[in-house]
């Protein structure tokens, strides 16, 4: 049995026991994780969505944390500017192992759903959220301030 889920703007084709790198998610290694977002299964029969195939999800094992290669980007302007730049960029990706296809009941696997956001680099290498700070004084209360003292 297959499916293609979608996720990190991507889709892939997978069936039990494939390997794949998917764009950052928030999960750690060793924890299992469920994609919901499933296009197509297929099998002994097709299912294909509109545009998702109801209760059906891939569980898969997170391996690890990793990096792409390095994509090197290099600008130069001619003639008279003599402006160079190059920038180098390389991507964070997390290392799946599919464990199983489920057509349906994925509502009853007990296993987390995948979230891929912008705040999944800070629940991957442990860093939380910066706390909300006490608003800072204007610059005129600290001279009152100090002018009263």
């Amino acid at each position: 049995m297959f499916a293609v889920l979608k996720t990190g703007g991507k889709q892939y084709k997978v069936q039990a026991g494939d390997v794949l790198r998917v764009e950052l998610i928030a999960a750690v290694a060793g924890e299992k994780v469920q994609f919901n977002e499933i296009l197509m299964v297929g099998g002994e029969t097709l299912t294909v969505g509109a545009p998702n195939v109801e209760g059906a999800a891939v569980v898969a094992e997170v391996i690890d944390t990793i990096k792409a290669d390095k994509v090197i980007t290099y600008h130069k302007r001619r003639r008279k500017h003599s402006s160079q730049r190059t920038r180098g960029h390389r991507q964070q990706l997390t290392l799946l192992r599919v464990t199983e296809v489920l057509a349906s009941g994925a509502a009853a696997s007990g296993v987390k759903e995948a979230v891929g956001t912008a705040s999944a680099r800070r629940a991957v290498h442990g860093t939380a959220a910066p706390e909300a700070a006490a608003p800072a004084k204007p610059k005129r209360a600290k001279k009152a301030a100090e002018a009263q003292e």
